[in-house]
């Protein structure tokens, strides 16, 4: 499977209650408004946006990677009032070993109503079914307690703690990694 055969034009996938979509410019005010927040920002590998500029800056760096047909993010747009409330995303994806690993962020005033397994599943059954992957991992830090959730309930199994895998923000953190294979997937799928 070529990267280019998924990421030459981002599919939309859609759920019950979200749109997972391309970004467009005009995401840049919503997008503004959770990468800001010091909270939301706390256990991700990128800075706090200071300046609008920030993330514009992201955003443009994000389109960039739609011409080129590179991997990218999917803009997660709540249904109910249109507006854009995070990214998911495959952080990377090697199509020679069939795996790769999921992303994500959620403003905050929509964390803990099960949004963000929601989208996560749908990426999964994306990269399952159209992406010919075995294996989709995610990680966190062991601290984000949230984000651990949402991989055990998108149906991930824990598989350990890399101790001091990654150097964010001044300091080399902790990190839980959950996996889902595609066997594991099928079943669920034949148990619903």
């Amino acid at each position: 499977m070529e990267i280019e055969a998924i990421y030459g034009d981002l599919p939309r996938l859609e759920t019950e209650r979200l749109i997972l979509r391309k970004l467009t410019p005009a995401d840049l005010d919503d997008m503004y408004a959770y990468g800001s927040n010091s909270e939301v920002t706390k256990y991700v590998t990128w800075e706090t946006h200071q300046k609008r500029s920030d993330t514009k800056g992201f955003l443009q760096f994000v389109l960039d990677r739609y011409e080129k047909k590179e991997v990218a993010l999917w803009g997660i747009q709540y249904k109910e009032n249109g507006k854009l409330i995070g990214t998911i995303d495959f952080v990377w994806w090697k199509p020679n070993h069939s795996s790769a690993e999921i992303g994500y962020v959620l403003s905050h005033e929509y964390w803990g109503k099960g949004i963000m397994t929601e989208a996560a599943k749908e990426v999964i059954k994306f990269g399952f079914e159209k992406m010919d992957l075995i294996r989709i991992q995610a990680k966190c830090f062991t601290e984000n307690i949230g984000s651990a959730r949402v991989m055990e309930k998108a149906g991930m199994t824990f598989e350990g703690i890399m101790r001091k895998d990654m150097f964010v923000k001044g300091k080399h953190h902790d990190v839980k990694v959950y996996s889902i294979l595609k066997e594991e997937f099928l079943a669920k799928q034949a148990q619903d």
